[in-house]
């Protein structure tokens, strides 16, 4: 049975698709954004096994599962504070790189929007410079200064500071997508990001970047040691094996 008040986030979009599917209406396409691997892929079977626990028929499951688009994206894109009512500060720096695949038309044009083959590549560089490069700023804030105050556009205005994240890419980041095939990719990208890190406007405080640090660190650092691995890279690592070893 349906639960007539659904709380969770995919029990909400699963009372949604199965009214549609009750009342003859199209199927959709849904875009998640969450930083998950193949996050498209990763809802549609939690709101498949979902429907299956409600005993909803074969051909809504059907509908759901089959003829409803359920398409992987990612959004790159810093977002510092909220404004009431429904605002948010944010940089001007944007990217929404959504995964191509057969009968997906894309829900509007902008510059920042990107229909690519494979947002793996894209994933990575987010994930592995800019989420990482966070986590590392945010475990130095956590064993040294402690301030509630400190932000990003602080610590990147510290010559030291700035210096130590530079050295972990250089040292410790580059070398592994360079064995990707991404170098040209990564430097690039790590130049933007060491602008949007510094970015004037944005009080970007370490004390939110440094909440859940211990699941971050695992899901940024860890995971990145483990791809490095999975190509038999031999480069650097004390830095970040040091932060993980504070876990």
């Amino acid at each position: 049975m349906i639960n007539p008040v659904p709380r969770s986030f995919p029990a909400k979009i699963l009372r949604l698709l199965s009214r549609r599917f009750e009342a003859g209406a199209e199927p959709v396409t849904l875009l998640p954004c969450e930083l998950v691997s193949g996050n498209g892929a990763v809802l549609r079977k939690i709101v498949g096994e979902l429907a299956r626990r409600w005993r909803l028929g074969a051909d809504s499951i059907g509908f759901i599962e089959n003829e409803c688009l359920w398409v992987d994206s990612l959004v790159d894109r810093i977002v510092s504070q909220p404004l009431d009512p429904i605002g948010a500060v944010a940089e001007p720096y944007a990217l929404w790189a959504i995964g191509d695949r057969a009968g997906f038309v894309a829900p509007c044009a902008h510059p920042a929007i990107k229909v690519v083959a494979d947002i793996a590549p894209y994933e990575r560089l987010k994930l592995f410079v800019l989420n990482l490069g966070h986590s590392y700023l945010a475990d130095h804030w956590r064993v040294s200064d402690g301030s509630a105050q400190a932000n990003m556009r602080k610590i990147m205005a510290d010559d030291e500071s700035r210096a130590r994240l530079l050295e972990l890419y250089d040292e410790e980041i580059i070398p592994v997508f360079a064995a990707a095939g991404m170098e040209r990719e990564v430097r690039a990208y790590i130049g933007e990001v060491m602008e949007r890190f510094a970015n004037p406007f944005l009080d970007h405080r370490l004390a939110e970047i440094a909440i859940n640090h211990a699941a971050k660190v695992e899901r940024r650092m860890v995971a990145f040691l483990a791809w490095a691995d999975s190509m038999m890279v031999d480069a650097p690592r004390r830095r970040l094996e040091t932060v993980i070893g504070r876990l």
